[in-house]
Formats: C-alpha cells, sequence, structure tokens
C-alpha cells in the first residue's frame, strides 16, 4: 500500500464535470494498493497505517511548528484511488502497472480503507469514485507532501 499525504487548505474531486466530494482544511490523501495488499485488512500494519495517517503532526501549532495532527484541528480527509501509484518505468517509457492490485482487489481495500478511518477515528472522510477518471483539486498548504509505504513502515 502507497499513500500520498498532502496537507490541504481544500480539495475537491470531480467526474463527469460534477463534484462528487470536497473537504476544508486537512489531508488528501491518494491511495494505491498492490496485489499482496489483499490481506493487510485488520492486520497491526493495516492499523498502524491508520493511526499513524491520523496522528501526523504536520499542522502548524500557534507558534507555526508542525505539531498538531488532524484530529487536534478538526481537519477532513479526502481519499482519491490511484493504482499508478505502483507504476513500474524501468523499461521503456510506457508505464506497467503489474504490481497495482486488480480493480476487483484494489476496490476492496479502497472501500475498506475508507470504512475503517471513518469509523476508527470518527472523522470526516470523503472520497473520490473508484475506477472513475477524476479531476483532483488541491490547495496544497505548505506545501506539505508526505508518502507512505506499507514495505517500509
Amino acid at each position: 500500500m502507497r499513500i500520498i499525504i498532502q496537507r490541504v487548505k481544500e480539495a475537491k474531486v470531480e467526474v463527469k464535470g460534477k463534484v462528487v466530494a470536497s473537504i476544508g482544511k486537512g489531508l488528501l490523501l491518494l491511495v494505491g494498493f498492490t496485489q499482496s495488499d489483499k490481506d493487510l485488512p485488520g492486520t497491526s500494519l493495516w492499523n498502524k497505517i491508520l493511526k499513524k495517517i491520523i496522528n501526523l503532526r504536520i499542522f502548524p501549532d500557534e507558534e507555526k511548528k508542525m505539531n498538531l495532527s488532524l484530529l487536534d484541528v478538526g481537519g477532513e480527509i479526502l481519499v482519491v484511488s490511484q493504482f499508478t501509484l505502483y507504476a513500474d518505468i524501468k523499461k521503456g517509457n510506457r508505464p506497467s502497472f503489474v504490481q497495482a492490485a486488480s480493480p476487483d482487489i484494489a476496490v476492496d481495500l479502497y472501500e475498506r480503507f475508507i470504512k475503517d478511518l471513518k469509523e476508527s477515528f470518527g472523522v470526516d472522510v470523503k472520497s473520490g469514485i473508484f475506477g472513475e477518471e477524476m479531476f483532483v483539486h488541491l490547495c496544497n498548504w505548505g506545501p506539505v507532501t508526505i508518502i507512505l509505504d506499507s514495505e517500509i513502515l
């Protein structure tokens, strides 16, 4: 599982010209899954990933130091599926996505990820539409962008 975490002032997702989700201050999570992630939900690693995201102290305190978490600032989360996080560009110029989870596996993981974030922490979580072409608009705040990879946690 790979996640690009972006601290945002606001973000939204459009599908077919219509805004399907939007948030104010919070985190935009671009989430990609690989085939081996199918057994990840419910494990200690899965729970560690969820807690890490929620508790990352990347929001500024009164002294402008990154000291506050999403929970501390009452932020929201926007989750967008992103299979291209598993692009392999070692050979040629056209990316290969063989490492990415197949859509039938990835959709279940995506939905479970969103559900677990909502239910475990009581945060406002919105999402794009899995498998659709999306336009993601964001105001990256900082900018702060962090890469979380389950293989190196």
